[in-house]
């Protein structure tokens, strides 16, 4: 998806002003989630650190695909809004892996 040719699309009526950095937004903490459920399935807990690693990654991947699109890509633009909806989506989906895992920590208790 990251990608792909959107063609004319991208200027359809149907999509408001902002939606492209929703979908950023929206894949990241997709990805951030998964993430975060495979590491909470190796290690077995979720610490502060863990999801720093989690958001690092995510967001390193979300730059790598930026810098793609500006260079590679041509008929994409690499964006830093777009790289800030990436940051915010991963910061949300680690944080609530680090809530989840919390509350789930302390019912067991």
């Amino acid at each position: 998806m990251c990608n792909m040719n959107m063609g004319s699309v991208a200027h359809s009526p149907r999509f408001f002003p902002g939606f492209d950095k929703l979908v950023h937004c929206g894949f990241f903490f997709m990805f951030t989630a998964l993430y975060s459920y495979g590491m909470i399935l190796q290690w077995g807990n979720f610490t502060i650190l863990t999801a720093v690693k989690a958001f690092v990654v995510s967001v390193t991947f979300g730059a790598i695909i930026e810098v793609l699109q500006l260079y590679i890509f041509t008929w994409r633009s690499g964006e830093w809004g777009d790289l800030f909806a990436d940051s915010v989506g991963a910061g949300m989906a680690a944080f609530c892996a680090l809530i989840t895992t919390a509350a789930l920590n302390r019912k067991d208790r």
